[in-house]
């Protein structure tokens, strides 16, 4: 199959696809899920032949990206194998990993190993208590042993995501971004998504970029940086700190739809065409219709990439926009 490139009905380029492995994670963070959570039945999550079907078939149209999301992916029995499968793919340039830190004290090498290389690591908070309220059930010394042994297994690059939330955790800004530059590695702040019911009012907490880079400019210098990750983070450097970057993903201040490359693939199969628009492509149906023959899945990727929305609507009032949560949508 050519690497013919994959256009949207806007005529971006998509070379990015955001896999989802589960919906499932040990942790119930407050901007992502609802304390008392329902997860998928398993015949409504696709196997690990099946996602890696749908990878090597994007890959084949030109797709030179892929990140494995959750829920949690780590939690997913038999990822390591899936992480080995999928890098091994002909035209793809890498294969990169969001996750919450919890078990990379025992996979971050076999990771590395299998081919992953690039890890995003969720940490909101340095202080155990706050970790705690804010995740409702994470560990934070499990997730700070997973960091350092992320950094001993020889990934290209880390980089933490910390979603920023007013009265919750904007007090840790500058902490935050000391302890990435005392171990080397990169940092983006994340303003909160209004995705899904989440037992709180949204918009109390709305934490803009600006904000979060008033906070650090008084301590280090920021300059500007041409580096990219293919995703949605704008960076800057830190003039005195070269080894790490810092990123700001502002789905409300400043929106990035304009170059937007990706899609994302939920658990149960559904091909999201946008974050902020409920559009999709129910590509499980196809799958299982279709075990032998790509074509009908190929045809339905291409129609439906036509649909790809111009941007989405995000509101930073509090509004829910959207149903799904966050860990339904590919983290």
């Amino acid at each position: 199959m050519s690497n013919v490139g994959l256009r949207d009905g806007q005529g971006r380029l998509v070379d990015y696809l955001r896999l989802s492995v589960t919906d499932r994670c040990d942790f119930r963070c407050v901007y992502c899920m609802a304390e008392d959570m329902t997860f998928l039945p398993r015949n409504q999550v696709l196997s690990l032949e099946e996602i890696h079907r749908v990878a090597r078939l994007f890959v084949g149209l030109g797709v030179g990206k892929i990140r494995l999301t959750g829920g949690e992916p780590l939690v997913r029995k038999g990822i390591v194998g899936l992480c080995e499968r999928i890098s091994a793919l002909p035209g793809l340039r890498e294969l990169v990993m969001t996750t919450n830190g919890s078990q990379l004290t025992k996979l971050a090498t076999p990771l590395a190993r299998a081919g992953v290389k690039r890890l995003n690591i969720s940490l909101d908070s340095l202080n155990p208590l706050k970790f705690r309220t804010i995740t409702r059930t994470g560990d934070l010394n499990q997730v700070l042993a997973g960091i350092d042994a992320a950094r001993d297994a020889g990934f290209e690059r880390i980089k933490l995501n910390s979603v920023i939330m007013k009265g919750r955790n904007d007090d840790e800004v500058k902490n935050l971004v000391d302890f990435a530059i005392a171990r080397e590695i990169d940092i983006s702040f994340i303003e909160e998504m209004p995705l899904g019911h989440v037992g709180r009012s949204r918009g109390e907490a709305f934490f803009s970029s600006d904000e979060v880079r008033d906070l650090i400019t008084p301590h280090h210098e920021l300059g500007e940086s041409a580096a990219s990750s293919d995703g949605p983070a704008r960076y800057q450097s830190l003039l005195q700190h070269p080894r790490t970057r810092i990123g700001f993903i502002s789905p409300h201040s400043h929106n990035f739809c304009s170059t937007c490359n990706r899609v994302r693939l939920t658990v149960e199969g559904r091909l999201l065409l946008c974050l902020g628009h409920e559009n999709s492509v129910d590509l499980r149906e196809l799958l299982r219709l279709h075990a032998d023959d790509d074509g009908p899945l190929l045809d339905a990727v291409q129609s439906g990439l036509q649909r790809k929305p111009a941007k989405h609507e995000f509101s930073s009032e509090g509004d829910v926009q959207i149903v799904r949560f966050m860990n339904a949508s590919g983290g």
